[in-house]
Protein backbone atom coordinates (compact mmCIF):
# COMPACT_ATOMS: atom_id res chain seq x y z
CA UNK A 1 0.00 0.00 0.00
CA UNK A 2 1.39 3.43 -0.59
CA UNK A 3 1.98 6.03 1.79
CA UNK A 4 0.01 9.22 0.39
CA UNK A 5 1.75 12.53 1.97
CA UNK A 6 -0.15 16.19 1.58
CA UNK A 7 0.42 19.60 2.72
CA UNK A 8 -2.09 20.47 5.28
CA UNK A 9 -3.64 24.19 5.92
CA UNK A 10 -1.97 24.00 8.94
CA UNK A 11 1.55 22.95 7.32
CA UNK A 12 1.09 25.55 4.88
CA UNK A 13 0.63 28.48 7.64
CA UNK A 14 3.19 27.20 9.31
CA UNK A 15 5.99 27.57 6.62
CA UNK A 16 4.61 31.02 5.64
CA UNK A 17 4.82 32.17 9.09
CA UNK A 18 8.39 31.05 9.52
CA UNK A 19 9.48 32.64 5.33
CA UNK A 20 7.60 35.93 6.85
CA UNK A 21 9.39 36.02 9.87
CA UNK A 22 12.60 35.72 7.66
CA UNK A 23 11.16 38.66 4.98
CA UNK A 24 10.58 40.82 8.06
CA UNK A 25 13.95 40.26 10.05
CA UNK A 26 15.49 41.72 6.82
CA UNK A 27 13.15 44.63 6.37
CA UNK A 28 11.59 43.05 3.17
CA UNK A 29 8.33 43.22 1.48
CA UNK A 30 7.29 39.95 -0.33
CA UNK A 31 4.45 37.82 -1.35
CA UNK A 32 4.66 34.18 -0.15
CA UNK A 33 2.56 31.57 -1.86
CA UNK A 34 2.21 28.01 -1.11
CA UNK A 35 1.00 25.38 -3.35
CA UNK A 36 -0.21 21.65 -3.20
CA UNK A 37 1.50 18.75 -5.22
CA UNK A 38 -0.56 19.33 -8.39
CA UNK A 39 0.49 23.58 -8.37
CA UNK A 40 -2.97 24.18 -6.54
CA UNK A 41 -2.72 27.29 -4.39
CA UNK A 42 -3.02 26.53 -1.06
CA UNK A 43 -2.04 29.60 0.59
CA UNK A 44 -1.28 33.05 -0.22
CA UNK A 45 0.16 36.15 2.14
CA UNK A 46 1.00 39.66 0.42
CA UNK A 47 2.85 41.93 2.89
CA UNK A 48 1.64 45.76 2.92
CA UNK A 49 3.37 47.68 0.32
CA UNK A 50 4.80 44.39 -2.49
CA UNK A 51 4.47 45.04 -5.48
CA UNK A 52 1.11 43.46 -7.42
CA UNK A 53 2.94 41.54 -9.55
CA UNK A 54 4.28 39.65 -7.01
CA UNK A 55 1.12 38.13 -6.15
CA UNK A 56 1.52 36.36 -9.81
CA UNK A 57 5.07 35.59 -9.67
CA UNK A 58 5.49 34.08 -6.10
CA UNK A 59 2.47 31.88 -7.56
CA UNK A 60 3.87 30.96 -10.40
CA UNK A 61 7.26 30.17 -8.99
CA UNK A 62 5.81 27.75 -6.68
CA UNK A 63 4.14 25.77 -9.31
CA UNK A 64 7.47 25.84 -11.29
CA UNK A 65 8.99 24.34 -8.30
CA UNK A 66 6.64 21.46 -7.88
CA UNK A 67 5.61 20.76 -11.61
CA UNK A 68 9.77 20.57 -12.66
CA UNK A 69 10.32 19.24 -8.96
CA UNK A 70 13.42 21.20 -8.91
CA UNK A 71 14.10 25.05 -7.28
CA UNK A 72 13.12 27.12 -10.23
CA UNK A 73 16.68 28.55 -9.96
CA UNK A 74 17.74 25.40 -11.56
CA UNK A 75 15.78 26.44 -14.80
CA UNK A 76 17.25 30.11 -14.19
CA UNK A 77 20.69 28.77 -14.39
CA UNK A 78 20.02 26.09 -17.39
CA UNK A 79 18.48 29.94 -19.71
CA UNK A 80 21.79 31.74 -18.09
CA UNK A 81 23.77 28.70 -19.80
CA UNK A 82 21.99 29.61 -22.76
CA UNK A 83 19.70 26.92 -23.17
CA UNK A 84 16.62 29.81 -24.25
CA UNK A 85 14.25 26.89 -25.61
CA UNK A 86 13.34 26.79 -22.05
CA UNK A 87 11.57 29.72 -22.03
CA UNK A 88 9.15 28.58 -24.00
CA UNK A 89 8.47 25.26 -22.15
CA UNK A 90 4.90 25.81 -20.39
CA UNK A 91 4.76 26.81 -16.90
CA UNK A 92 8.03 26.97 -16.66
CA UNK A 93 9.09 30.54 -14.54
CA UNK A 94 12.79 30.89 -14.69
CA UNK A 95 13.70 32.94 -11.73
CA UNK A 96 15.22 31.53 -8.65
CA UNK A 97 12.66 31.98 -5.70
CA UNK A 98 10.18 28.61 -5.86
CA UNK A 99 11.40 25.38 -3.63
CA UNK A 100 9.67 22.38 -3.94
CA UNK A 101 8.61 20.77 -0.61
CA UNK A 102 10.00 17.40 0.00
CA UNK A 103 8.92 14.35 2.77
CA UNK A 104 10.03 11.13 2.72
CA UNK A 105 11.02 11.51 -0.84
CA UNK A 106 7.72 12.25 -1.63
CA UNK A 107 6.74 15.92 -3.71
CA UNK A 108 4.00 17.39 -1.12
CA UNK A 109 4.08 20.87 -2.69
CA UNK A 110 6.51 24.19 -3.55
CA UNK A 111 6.35 27.66 -1.55
CA UNK A 112 7.57 30.27 -3.95
CA UNK A 113 8.30 34.42 -2.82
CA UNK A 114 8.83 37.29 -4.74
CA UNK A 115 9.15 41.13 -4.03
CA UNK A 116 12.66 41.47 -3.54
CA UNK A 117 16.25 40.04 -5.41
CA UNK A 118 15.71 36.59 -6.28
CA UNK A 119 18.61 35.46 -4.22
CA UNK A 120 16.36 36.90 -1.54
CA UNK A 121 13.29 35.70 -2.61
CA UNK A 122 15.06 32.05 -2.40
CA UNK A 123 16.04 32.85 1.05
CA UNK A 124 12.88 33.26 2.70
CA UNK A 125 11.53 30.32 0.58
CA UNK A 126 14.05 27.92 2.57
CA UNK A 127 13.56 29.41 5.84
CA UNK A 128 9.56 28.57 5.01
CA UNK A 129 10.57 24.86 3.67
CA UNK A 130 12.34 24.31 6.67
CA UNK A 131 9.43 24.07 8.90
CA UNK A 132 8.53 20.62 6.98
CA UNK A 133 12.14 19.41 7.88
CA UNK A 134 11.96 20.48 11.84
Amino acid sequence: MLKTLALSIDDAKKMAAAARAEAEKNGWKVVIAIVDDGGHLMYLERADGTQKASSVIAVEKAKTAIMFKRPSLALEEVVAKGRVAVLSMPGATTVEGGVPLIVDDQFVGAIGVSGVQSSQDAQVAKAGAAVLSA
